[in-house]
């Protein structure tokens, strides 16, 4: 097996990174806009992977980075969404509002 070319990697990272931006552009729902948080997050991942035989493993260091930040992410914004839906019966973002003073 030869290894795969780097262009081909930061390629497919810029795709799956321009669809979470599409994603978060379009979309209203809240799952769906976390969801695709995650996807440019895991796009990032994917580039700092590509990329760290250049850079040394200082590349996969920032990979844990970005995964215990997305872990974070996910367990903080799915509480905030589960307590709007308690309130309100929807995850839509317009009522996000509601969890103002």
């Amino acid at each position: 097996m030869g290894n795969i070319p780097l262009s081909w990697t930061l390629g497919l990272s810029a795709l799956l990174f321009s669809i979470g931006v599409a994603g978060v552009v379009v979309r209203r729902n809240a799952i769906v806009l976390f969801m695709c948080i995650e996807l440019m997050l895991n796009a990032v991942n994917l580039a700092f992977v590509a990329l760290s035989p250049y850079a040394g493993v200082n590349g996969q260091v920032f990979v844990f980075f970005v995964i215990a930040v997305a872990a974070a992410e996910a367990a903080v914004g799915l509480a905030i969404i589960i307590s709007v839906f308690r309130h309100s019966e929807s995850v839509d973002i317009k009522n996000f509002s509601l969890l103002r003073w």
